[in-house]
């Protein structure tokens, strides 16, 4: 999975991912990126849908919490 390439700030969303999902034990809600990352919620659904289409992130359709990560957390970049 080493061919998998991402942005920085694309880095930073999925070290988040994991980090909240590994602490709340569900994945984060379109909110919660919005709190952290101090950003508006276009901004972030538009994130959301850069991973997904870039084959980051894989999220079932009409499903809250849904986000799940297609790379190993030994891929991600430390959340800053």
């Amino acid at each position: 999975m080493g061919s998998l390439k991402f942005t920085q700030k694309q880095g930073q969303y999925l070290a988040f991912i994991h980090a909240y999902t590994k602490v709340n034990k569900r994945p984060p809600a379109e909110a919660d990126f919005q709190r952290f990352f101090a950003v508006t919620p276009p901004t972030v659904h538009s994130m959301v849908l850069t991973l997904e289409r870039e084959g980051l992130i894989t999220r079932t359709p009409g499903v809250p919490r849904s986000i799940q990560l297609n790379i190993s957390p030994l891929d991600l970049p430390v959340l800053e």
